[in-house]
């Protein structure tokens, strides 16, 4: 007779299966479109180089982050588009941020900065994933204050400033 751990854990593992199923069959379909794979495999070599870095095993990983060997390995190759939920798994089994995972899956957009400023901060092999993301926030609310703090040239503000009028207190 099994305990009711042991049963909680198998009915887990068998509704793991099944939604790993179900996943890869929705998966194939939406990376039949080009931009889908495109993405799929740019962060799954990105995960790929992020687990070479950290010496971890991709068995090893895919234990740390509750996936299963078969789909990380998938992820990796850019057969599987993985949710915003299994990045963060990822993530945390790698020990970066999620953002970082989720800029690569193009879940998450950097809108400020220079382009080139944001990839030399990425690639700069000298500093952790957490010192990249913590870098990164402080260039963008940088950018974001000093954009605020200077207001844009316009013609109006090129022109001759226009004479100001004064109250009527002051003319009487």
């Amino acid at each position: 007779m099994q305990t009711p751990s042991e049963f909680v854990r198998e009915q887990v593992t068998t509704v793991r299966e099944k939604v790993d199923r179900v996943a890869g069959s929705v998966a194939e379909t939406v990376a039949e479109a080009p931009s889908v794979a495109a993405v799929s495999s740019q962060v799954g070599d990105f995960i790929r180089e992020q687990r070479s870095a950290a010496r971890v095993s991709l068995r090893e990983l895919a234990r740390t982050a509750g996936v299963s060997n078969p789909y990380l390995s998938q992820v990796e190759r850019g057969l599987r588009k993985p949710s915003a939920e299994i990045l963060a798994s990822i993530a945390r089994g790698l020990k970066i941020s999620a953002e970082t995972l989720y800029e690569q899956a193009g879940i998450l957009d950097r809108r400020s900065g220079n382009a080139e400023t944001v990839a030399a901060i990425r690639s700069d092999s000298a500093l952790s994933e957490r010192h990249k993301a913590v870098l990164l926030e402080l260039y963008e609310t940088y950018v974001r204050e000093s954009q605020l703090a200077v207001p844009p040239i316009t013609s109006q503000s090129t022109a001759s400033p226009t004479p100001t009028t004064r109250s009527t207190k002051e003319s009487a």
